[in-house]
């Protein structure tokens, strides 16, 4: 039997005064609703919750809402159903399709992870084990219903969805939930996007709201370009002029696909030399796919000015790997060229075998394209550590380590405020989450002082009341 409370309220079970693991669950005095189910990533602190009891029985969650299909927000939910959530799971079309994929190779990764682990005995457990499985993400994947945009849907006793455009990456929405008993609605903002992203419309404006929860990622930075191209541009001639490979480290749904819409452009105005471009990370092949059918076919969130031209994608010379050892042929290949992998902060998959391979290069780069979290190898590199940890050993970095922060598909403060702003009607209050404390401070005196708003900055596991 579940107890419900005597009138809605939010429980921060992720994402709170951190930048990774968002999870909301909503209850009210008919039902338990969570939004997003990510998993925590960065400092060890971090990753060990991913393996701490869940707050609730999941059993007694009736419905699970995806804002989109990134690690940190969709990570969790294979563990979720093995602990006993079989409810439904609701989305965007295009989150659910990109959902599957990004949990099925975050599975095989854990696992081909904890096996070489356990062979080459280097984990400090014994033995080594998987938050879950590949199969555990197939079965994860089947509970996966699709909502439309902008039209209520019932998802729980008493409770409407409606979703919006995000921005951010394909599928990505915010997250209105509707009550019922006639409590204010509660918005989730889930990531936002940049007003020029290459592919994707901006985020819609936030509906009308009594609560919304609010992402604070960039809550202290202002992007100093509208795109990080030129820079990408300057980055990758002057390896090649010394004759090395570039490495980049990206997030395989989104972040690919604007990384090779910067390279086609660069290519086409011969700021850099037509080389080969690999894209070697199965679910950014997967992700591409959905990416080149959403253009073509002129989905709701692709810009107008690229529908029906799915060569935007195409740098001159893309090698997409469909094979390990295709993979490994690419160690062989003379430089220069550019090599595109995942995951995006280099906490695991193909790209950390092309991290031991140039790393210790003078001659070649790694180039860091968005966030790096705390504790993660990308944020290591990015604070200039002259060795990494990887695979169990100490490889020396003696490469160029560049950052192109302005390719980030997360609005920027100044972008976070304006969206905020335009609300149809001001929220009684905003909820700051999914940022480090002190983008969460900086976030929230901007808003204070542009907005004059009632901002909170709950922690992990407190509640508020709706």
């Amino acid at each position: 039997m579940t107890d419900h409370p005597p009138r809605p309220l939010v429980r921060f079970l992720g994402a709170a005064r951190t930048v990774t693991g968002s999870k909301f669950l909503i209850e009210t005095p008919k039902a338990r609703v969570l939004i997003d189910c990510g998993m925590f990533q960065g400092h060890k602190r971090l990753r060990e919750m991913n393996w701490e009891e869940f707050p609730v029985d999941p059993a007694t969650i009736d419905a699970v809402v995806i804002s989109h299909a990134h690690l940190d927000h969709v990570g969790y939910l294979p563990a979720l159903v093995r602990k006993g959530f079989s409810g439904s799971v609701w989305a965007s079309e295009s989150t659910g399709r990109l959902a599957g994929v990004v949990m099925a190779d975050s599975g095989r990764i854990q696992e081909h992870d904890a096996e070489r682990a356990n062979r080459k005995g280097y984990s400090k457990h014994t033995p080594a084990l998987p938050l879950y499985t590949e199969h555990d993400a197939i079965v994860a994947s089947a509970l996966f219903r699709m909502a439309p945009w902008d039209r209520p849907t019932r998802i729980a006793d008493g409770i409407k969805l409606r979703l919006t455009r995000a921005g951010h990456i394909l599928g990505s929405a915010s997250i209105l939930l509707e009550f019922d008993d006639g409590t204010r609605p509660l918005l989730v903002s889930g990531d936002l996007g940049r007003p020029g992203h290459p592919v994707l419309d901006p985020p819609d404006p936030p509906p009308s709201a009594g609560t919304i929860i609010m992402e604070s990622t960039y809550g202290d930075t202002e992007h100093l370009e509208e795109d990080g191209t030129a820079e990408l541009g300057e980055v990758i001639r002057r390896t090649a002029d010394r004759g090395g490979a570039v490495v980049i480290p990206a997030f395989a749904v989104d972040r690919t696909e604007v990384i090779l819409v910067a390279l086609r452009k660069l290519t086409d105005a011969g700021a850099i030399p037509r080389m080969p471009v690999f894209l070697d990370s199965p679910m950014a092949r997967s992700a591409l796919g959905f990416y080149l059918r959403a253009v073509a076919d002129g989905e709701h969130e692709i810009r107008d000015s690229i529908v029906g031209h799915p060569g935007v994608f195409n740098p001159g010379d893309l090698r997409i790997t469909e094979s390990v050892e295709e993979s490994k042929a690419i160690n062989h290949a003379t430089p220069p060229y550019v090599v595109i992998s995942a995951s995006g902060m280099a906490t695991g998959g193909r790209v950390v075998h092309h991290l031991k391979r140039v790393l210790p290069d003078p001659k070649s780069t790694v180039v860091l394209v968005g966030y790096q979290a705390a504790g993660t190898r990308g944020r290591r590199l990015l604070n200039g550590e002259e060795s990494i940890k990887i695979h169990g050993e100490f490889w020396s970095v003696k490469a160029e380590i560049a950052s192109v922060p302005a390719f980030s598909v997360h609005a920027d403060r100044s972008e976070l405020v304006d969206w905020l702003a335009s609300a149809e009607a001001p929220p009684e209050q905003v909820i700051a989450v999914h940022g480090d404390p002190e983008a969460m401070d900086s976030f929230r005196d901007v808003v204070v002082e542009r907005l004059s708003g009632n901002i909170l900055m709950p922690g992990q596991g407190e509640t508020v009341l709706l």
